[in-house]
């Protein structure tokens, strides 16, 4: 009876699991509806299959094999702003990087997911364009307070705001009553509300006026770089996760979560509202764990996101504060733009750090530049499954069924040689706008072959990203 029911069985010498430190040898069974069913503590070999056909059993041989990536801060942009980005590319770029699950972030498409008939919009658009599976969060923005029930009872995973400016007109930042009233509508719903941890003072417009510009660099490269550092000083982030975690003390009963930490400055006031039992949970992302200020080139402007990369010892900081648990998991916050918007149409000197658009592409590469950095430190491949799949599923409330190699749960997997180096080269990027700060690195982790619910989407050795799309939505 069991043999009728399986559709492919994965075997190999490194294989994570939750019981294991170390990946051991193994052999996972996969069934018909691309759930694990068996998980046999040896590698088997295909005689003890024979009833599969040879393309249904993978010796992977010293690859390993890893929960599938669970990115859940992504921008994939569709409807409205698809020649940004959009479901199919995004989604192929995401199967390339081992990644298995995303979560959509309520803007920068149009219209943003604030309602529930823009969240269909979401749905319809996405529709038969995904090669990974799909989620969605809603967006909290002035006014709306009153539909974040009902985008809750249609699937969102959680909500995101705005803390300051978004840069897109549709996507408005809210004060501190708008925060409130959303708290209050989300009080004992287990729904997770996010903030873009950034704030003025005096919730002014950030302007070449009030920026603070270090009048001592004496060269182009530095200074238009450092405009742009000094005009989102750490200052904002404090200011906004101070106001965020005095709320969050009056509404314990609802999940507030950090997005895209930059700043090491906050870790001593995350970890004191953590200790006093505040549901508080924080993430950063590849590109503040893996570059810094100090190697931003004249005219790089691919560089830029908000908040901005800061210095080496700021990274140092933050690799600290993951290692100790204080930041709880690492996403992409992929936020991809046209070139144009970048200024890469222009001479390099031209280039304006403070007008580009704000946002670093690199859902693709995940995995390897966060290994590339992560193995200098002796991390192992469970901190890895810990930061990028376990906590991440468990946030958005799928932890029961992915972000682990368990029985029972969907057969999501990442397949790679963590030994293995490779350039990252424009021809090689899946994302549909071929713009990322990673371009020319070598990088360590080659992704082999990347399944969802049992069906592979990604194979490097033959053709890369499959044909048809696999992917569902997680409504």
């Amino acid at each position: 009876m069991m043999s009728r029911n399986i559709k492919l069985v994965l075997t190999s010498s490194r294989i994570l699991t939750p019981t294991s430190i170390e990946p051991r040898p193994g052999t996972i069974e996969i069934d018909n509806d691309g759930h694990i069913v068996s998980i046999l503590s040896n590698k088997s070999s295909f005689e003890s299959y024979n009833f599969l056909d040879k393309s249904q059993f993978l010796d992977v041989g010293e690859n390993v094999i890893m929960p599938g990536v669970v990115d859940i801060h992504v921008h994939l942009n569709e409807p409205g702003r698809t020649h940004w980005e959009g479901f199919e590319t995004g989604t192929k770029a995401a199967a390339a990087g081992g990644v298995t699950t995303v979560i959509d972030m309520p803007l920068n498409s149009i219209p943003p997911t604030t309602t529930v008939e823009n969240l269909e919009h979401k749905i319809e658009s996405a529709k038969g364009k995904c090669w990974v599976d799909v989620g969605f969060y809603g967006g909290v923005i002035p006014g709306n307070h009153n539909d974040l029930i009902p985008l809750i009872d249609s699937g969102v995973k959680g909500f995101k705001c705005f803390l300051i400016e978004s840069g897109v007109d549709e996507f408005p930042c809210v004060n501190e009553q708008q925060v409130r009233l959303a708290y209050e509508k989300l009080q004992g719903k287990n729904s997770v509300f996010m903030f873009h941890a950034e704030m003025e003072d005096s919730q002014k417009e950030i302007t070449n006026e009030n920026m603070r510009v270090d009048k001592d660099l004496d060269n182009m490269q530095s200074n238009l770089f450092t405009k742009f550092l000094n005009s989102r000083p750490s200052s904002l982030e404090l200011n906004a996760i101070s106001l965020i975690i005095r709320i969050a003390k009056e509404f314990p009963t609802v999940r507030t979560h950090i997005v895209h930490l930059s700043t090491a400055q906050a870790i001593d006031i995350i970890c004191k509202a953590k200790s006093e039992g505040i549901p508080l949970t924080v993430e950063t992302c590849f590109h503040y764990l893996c570059l810094n200020a100090e190697e931003v080139q004249l005219g790089r402007t691919d560089f830029k996101c908000c908040p901005p990369i800061r210095d080496e010892s700021n990274r140092e900081e933050l690799w600290k504060a993951l290692l100790d648990g204080t930041i709880d998991y690492v996403v992409s916050d992929h936020s991809p733009c046209t070139a144009d918007l970048k200024f890469l149409d222009k001479k390099t000197e031209d280039r304006d750090f403070l007008k580009a658009w704000g946002g670093i592409s690199s859902l693709q590469f995940g995995l390897p530049v966060l290994w590339t950095e992560a193995r200098k430190r002796g991390c192992g491949f469970h901190h890895l499954n810990t930061w990028l799949s376990k906590n991440t599923s468990k946030q958005i409330k799928l932890g029961n069924r992915k972000g682990e190699i368990k029985v029972g749960y969907d057969a999501d997997f990442v397949i790679w040689a963590p030994e293995e180096t490779f350039t990252v080269l424009n021809d090689i990027i899946q994302f549909k706008n071929k713009v990322t700060p990673y371009e020319d690195k070598v990088l360590y982790g080659v992704i082999k072959k990347t399944i969802v619910r049992g069906n592979i989407v990604y194979d490097v050795e033959n053709g890369g990203v499959v044909d048809k799309p696999k992917g569902e939505l997680l409504i």
